[in-house]
């Protein structure tokens, strides 16, 4: 009888805290490291920029060597 009631009080405790909501961890930018997680995030938009830059330099030069065989 003893264990009966040790065991619903352990699942009392254990339903109690599950009905607990935890805090959500702070997203990378809100914590310790956000400066440095700030500058990747800028570093990765320049990138992006950079390689479509060169990527439409690329179809430009292309274009201008089709031309030039053409004629």
């Amino acid at each position: 009888m003893r264990w009966l009631l040790f065991l619903v009080l352990v699942f009392a405790v254990l339903w109690y805290i599950r009905g607990i909501e935890e805090e959500p961890p702070p997203k990378a930018e809100d914590s310790f490291i956000g400066g440095p997680v700030k500058a990747l995030r800028k570093a990765e938009s320049f990138e992006k920029t950079y390689l479509d830059a060169t990527e439409e330099q690329k179809k430009k030069m292309e274009e201008q060597l089709e031309k030039d065989s053409e004629g």
